[in-house]
């Protein structure tokens, strides 16, 4: 199918999903908006920059997790990282295929680096070692709240972003739309390619590795190309359905 026609389609069907889960949800949306200020005199609606297809920076709506200012106390909590580039560089060592597997590994491009010719993967390894992996999600992270821990588990706090989704930011599928600060760290030419396909709400890499702590940030990275590359109304209506098991799997730490 022509991808501009299916582009087309695919905006057509987010409105329409949107809409009829808004006003599904609306009781559950209005309940936890309320259970948040009860328990926190914080703004219920945490807002936050995020990066979206083609590099289009838009404002994210989730309901607030966790505790004022968390932001600021990411880089006190680098070693917590389950992205961290101990991790990474283990996992690319260990495995030749860089987070593949034998049937899909991933692509093999050189880049010409100054003086040098380097693998992709290797630079990709190398850059977590000097600046720290792209992607930041903590194990038993202290800022979440209570209600912020029961609202992640069930994807209740991501509920606000189906008005990103009204709005054009984003799609019901798609890539999950980045802080700037992991954005800006991914820059080779194989991880930009991520950025093709729209920002989504759920997506691939979540319905397929959701409640597994094992997986690298190469591995990540491949599955947000590959959805990038191979997505269709078709898939992102299987990806749908497999979304509804996977919010219920609590994620390993």
């Amino acid at each position: 199918m022509n991808r501009r026609l299916d582009l087309f389609i695919k905006r057509v069907f987010d409105i329409a999903v949107a809409t009829v889960l808004i006003l599904l949800f609306a009781p559950v949306m209005l309940l936890v908006y309320l259970l948040l200020k009860f328990e926190s005199r914080a703004p219920a609606i945490y807002v936050s920059q995020r990066v979206g297809s083609n590099y289009h920076i838009f404002d994210l709506y989730k309901f607030r997790s966790m505790i004022p200012d968390a932001d600021k106390q990411i880089d006190k909590m680098k070693d917590q990282n389950m992205y961290s580039s101990e991790k990474t560089s283990k996992a690319s060592v260990e495995d030749p295929v860089a987070a593949g597997d034998s049937e899909n590994p991933m692509p093999k491009v050189l880049l010409y680096q100054d003086d040098r010719v380097v693998d992709e993967n290797e630079y990709l390894v190398e850059k977590a070692l000097k600046d720290g992996a792209a992607f930041k999600k903590f194990g038993n992270d202290p800022r979440i709240t209570k209600l912020g821990s029961f609202i992640r588990n069930t994807s209740l706090d991501e509920l606000p972003q189906l008005f990103n989704i009204l709005k054009g930011d984003m799609s019901v599928v798609g890539n999950r739309p980045l802080p700037l600060y992991e954005a800006e760290k991914l820059t080779t030419d194989f991880a930009s390619k991520r950025f093709l396909a729209p920002a989504g709400l759920t997506g691939l890499w979540q319905v397929t590795k959701r409640g597994k702590s094992d997986m690298t940030e190469e591995e990540r990275i491949r599955l947000d190309v590959q959805y990038a590359e191979e997505f269709s109304i078709w898939l992102d209506i299987k990806i749908m359905f497999m979304t509804i098991p996977a919010m219920f799997q609590k994620e390993s730490v």
